[in-house]
């Protein structure tokens, strides 16, 4: 991330009065130029390479995923197969799933401005949690549609569906090899996964038109797809929920804030003392964090609070921290907010 003001909402680390103690806060208004230890800018600038390469990958899949999701849909008209014609919704699903992880991507490399002061990469995130949502309700639909063909049975043509479930899972499976290799990201994620549950259900039309070719049992198709569509359900909802957690400015899954304020406390020498510890993430890959540090009597600010950003940095990678440097525990006079009653 490039270098920006924090303008998030714990008001509680800027509506005292900054004379009201000594202390010297890490979120400072100095001009960018000017020589400062304030912020930990130090945030990796790899990642535009990387977004180009996400955003590469999500284009061909895209492509591919779109144009044979017309043939899929014209052989399971012609079959009468549920396995295909929900693989051709899923690939309805996956074009739209795609696109929107690709405009998210697009989105998330504009610069930082007045109205998006972290930058926009908060919009991955909310990409993942739709693409989340879609597959958790295109499980639900194939479930639904698995008991009514198991009820009412209707005529599948082995041999065709086959075929063009073969074609499919060719299809899938490039699509999944082009989009495994890019960087890790929850938006990425959430597009893989619904490849890989196209792939997956691609598969299960195959098994179930060989057995149908070799048996005539026609309940197979429902009931393959039916599992596939369970398995789907629980990479959809782990999707959903973590995205969530970001959206809802929860703190980053490993970090304990009274273990990382006594670890700080104990490595940083001067520092007595850490309280108003919060963390939330902006994306997956990108912690925030803000914090009061207090310090003994004689202890170098500049030194300590740079101590603590490396501290920070060492244990969680491109973190944006906010540090406000203490000579006395704030207390009530910080306005921390009351804990909301249920």
């Amino acid at each position: 991330m490039s270098q920006r003001h924090d303008q998030h909402d714990h008001d509680h680390e800027h509506d005292h009065g900054h004379d009201s103690h000594d202390h010297g806060a890490a979120h400072s208004h100095k001009p960018a130029k000017a020589k400062s230890h304030d912020h930990d800018h130090g945030h990796g600038h790899g990642h535009h390479h990387h977004g180009s390469s996400n955003e590469t990958r999500l284009t061909w899949a895209l492509v591919i995923t779109a144009l044979f999701m017309v043939v899929e849909v014209a052989g399971g008209v012609i079959s009468g197969s549920l396995a295909l014609i929900a693989d051709a919704v899923h690939m309805l699903t996956d074009s739209a799933s795609l696109l929107l992880a690709l405009i998210a991507l697009r989105i998330a490399k504009r610069p930082a401005d007045a109205l998006f002061s972290y930058g926009r990469a908060r919009h991955e995130v909310l990409a993942a949690f739709v693409n989340g949502l879609a597959l958790l309700g295109l499980s639900v639909w194939i479930i639904f549609e698995s008991v009514q063909r198991l009820i009412t049975p209707h005529p599948v043509v082995g041999e065709t569906m086959l075929i063009v479930a073969a074609l499919g899972f060719a299809a899938n499976l490039l699509s999944f090899l082009i989009l495994r290799d890019g960087e890790d990201s929850l938006n990425l994620r959430g597009a893989l996964l619904h490849v890989l549950s196209d792939l997956l259900g691609s598969a299960a039309a195959m098994a179930a038109a060989v057995v149908i070719m070799l048996t005539g049992w026609v309940p197979i198709d429902p009931i393959l797809s039916a599992f596939v569509a369970l398995l789907i359900v629980r990479s959809g909802w782990r999707v959903t929920q973590e995205s969530a957690h970001i959206l809802l400015e929860g703190a980053p899954r490993d970090l304990d804030p009274d273990a990382l304020a006594h670890e700080l406390a104990a490595a940083v020498p001067g520092v007595t003392g850490i309280h108003h510890l919060h963390a939330w993430s902006l994306t997956d890959k990108h912690p925030v964090m803000t914090l009061h540090a207090v310090l003994a009597e004689g202890t170098d600010r500049d030194a300590a609070l740079g101590a603590i950003l490396q501290q920070l940095k060492a244990r969680f990678g491109d973190v944006h921290a906010t540090v406000q440097i203490e000579q006395v525990a704030c207390g009530e006079r910080c306005g921390e907010p009351a804990p909301l009653k249920a």
